[in-house]
């Protein structure tokens, strides 16, 4: 006797209420994007559309009545998903915000820094001499 999972039926209800909720988001989508939200505006994209793959993999996929083990190699695969976006968009985002870099070599700044230090005179030589009033 071999063990056979069965197919769950998922009631109308349910999936009416989630394509309800897909639409829903996607008209939130559409209104977001319109709006400037500065440094929001991607993390929300990818909110919104986490939750849409969430939803569209757990009910219409039936990863929700599945083996609980298909649904941690999928939450891990979306973790690793989040993680490398995240990587990225901190690359994308500071990137040209170190001030303290400069164009050149070090050896070519220090020869710079050496030719201004010649062309500038003698402290000596900028000295106020009163006795020759």
């Amino acid at each position: 006797m071999s063990q056979h999972a069965e197919h769950h039926i998922t009631p109308i209800k349910t999936l009416v209420q989630v394509i309800v909720a897909l639409f829903a988001l996607t008209v939130l989508t559409v209104v977001t994007s319109r709006m400037d939200l500065g440094a929001l505006d991607v993390p929300l994209a990818l909110a919104i559309a986490l939750t849409k793959g969430a939803l569209v993999v757990s009910v219409f996929m039936a990863l929700k009545y599945d083996n609980k083990v298909n649904a941690v190699v999928f939450g891990v695969g979306a973790l690793f998903v989040v993680v490398f976006l995240v990587f990225t968009l901190f690359d994308t985002a500071f990137r040209g915000d170190l001030s303290s870099t400069t164009k050149g070599t070090i050896m070519e700044q220090e020869a710079a820094e050496e030719a201004i230090l010649e062309r500038e005179p003698d402290a000596s030589a900028l000295q106020f001499n009163r006795s020759n009033e």
